[in-house]
C-alpha cells in the first residue's frame, strides 16, 4: 500500500519561503493526480493545489501566483514551493491524489509568524 511521507515544514515570517516535498513509499501511478491540501486549526481540510500527470497545475483562489507546485513522476515526489507566506498560510500540509484515495500521511506543520 502506499504510504505519503510529507516534509519541508517549519517556521517562516511573513514573506518568507519553503518548500514541501511529499515522498510516496510506494508507486503512485504516474496517471493520478496529485494534490496539496492544507487544514488549519478549528477548519476543515481545502485543496491548495493540484498537478496532472501531464503537468497541468490548478491553484487555490488564495495561494495563486504565490505557490506552486511540480511533480517529479521517477522520484514518486510531488513538491509545492510557497513564496509571500501570509500568517493566513498557517497549517498543516498534506498530500494526496485528488480526489483523496489514499490513506493520509502525518503531514508537515507550516507556521508563519513574526
Amino acid at each position: 500500500q502506499v504510504q505519503l511521507v510529507e516534509s519541508g515544514g517549519g517556521l517562516v515570517q511573513p514573506g518568507g519561503s519553503l518548500r514541501l516535498s511529499c515522498a510516496a513509499s510506494g508507486k503512485i501511478r504516474y496517471l493520478y493526480t496529485m494534490g496539496w491540501y492544507r487544514q488549519a486549526p478549528g477548519k476543515q481540510r481545502e485543496l491548495v493545489a493540484s498537478i496532472t500527470s501531464g503537468g497541468s497545475a490548478n491553484n487555490a483562489d488564495s495561494v495563486k501566483g504565490r505557490f506552486t507546485i511540480s511533480r517529479d513522476n521517477a522520484k514518486n515526489t510531488v513538491y509545492l514551493q510557497m513564496n509571500s507566506l501570509k500568517p493566513e498560510d498557517t497549517a498543516v500540509y498534506y498530500c494526496n491524489t485528488h480526489p483523496s484515495g489514499l490513506p493520509w500521511g502525518q503531514g508537515t506543520q507550516v507556521t508563519v509568524s513574526s
